[in-house]
């Protein structure tokens, strides 16, 4: 059956929409290059499901698939490209994603060289090729098309946290997503996606904060729907809940437990 292209033209609205109206979304994460289970994520309802390019198993031509599934169930698809390059950010949004979300951001000249890859001339300097992207978003000129994508930097560094407010005051940024794992190595501290340490949560809180002083939206990864609640409850506005990796582990290792009677058989991390 034919996609409807309205409709997904719509979609590419949905993020900026619940932002404005300071609604929470929640989403997925993908590591394993498995279209139907980008779909499977989408179908449950998240508002997103990210493809993560930097450490999940995902070549870029698994990519597209993966859009094409979370869109079909109702979901938009995001994307963490594998580092800051403009080439890099372009593909991801010529394959038609309508969020990006960029890796290890520590200086403002950094957070703006991200913005303008995903802008074309004369907001940025993002290259016309359009290839998915316009057959999805039905449009080719360059403002429908340059204007909808989000753009998002990770802040995982002390040089990060030390430059915030200026990455934060990024003209065209539209948020910063923490990851908390690389923020726990940043400051010294053993990764993982629930830090206990004052430390960790304070630089959480710095970030959030400033996110709140500058009208950014604030997002992070979060273990599961648990802190996930408590993140969104703090006022953090895109949290994702559920990776797909973990998800397997987790449900793998309960039925085995029951299966076993072992009971005390240790969830998988969140991180996984």
């Amino acid at each position: 059956m034919r996609e409807n292209p309205q409709r997904e033209a719509v979609m590419s609205k949905v993020l900026r929409l619940a932002i404005a109206e300071k609604r929470t979304v929640f989403g997925g994460w993908c590591a394993l290059p498995c279209a139907f289970g980008a779909e499977l994520l989408a179908a449950e309802g998240l508002d997103y499901v990210c493809v993560d390019q930097q450490h999940g198993l995902i070549d870029y031509a698994e990519v597209t698939p993966m859009f094409t599934a979370i869109e079909r169930a109702g979901g938009i698809p995001v994307t963490r490209v594998p580092a800051a390059t403009d080439w890099m950010i372009a593909k991801a949004l010529d394959a038609g994603a309508q969020a990006v979300i960029v890796p290890m951001c520590e200086t403002p000249a950094q957070a703006a060289a991200a913005v303008a890859a995903c802008r074309y001339p004369p907001a940025g300097i993002r290259s016309y090729g359009p290839i998915r992207s316009a057959l999805v978003r039905q449009a080719r000129d360059t403002a429908t098309l340059g204007d909808e994508p989000m753009c998002f930097v990770m802040i995982e560094s002390r040089r990060g946290l030390d430059n915030l407010e200026a990455i934060v005051a990024t003209p065209g940024l539209d948020g910063i997503y923490v990851g908390p794992a690389d923020l726990a190595l940043g400051l010294g501290l053993e990764p993982d996606l629930d830090k206990p340490e004052k430390e960790h949560a304070d630089a959480v809180a710095a970030i959030l904060e400033a996110c709140r002083r500058h009208g950014r939206v604030a997002g992070i990864q979060c273990s599961g729907g648990a802190s996930g609640r408590r993140y969104a409850d703090q006022g953090f506005g895109f949290v994702t809940i559920a990776k797909d990796s973990a998800l397997l582990q987790a449900g793998t290792r309960q039925e085995l437990a029951r299966a076993r009677g072992d009971a005390a058989n240790p969830a998988a991390s969140g991180y996984t």
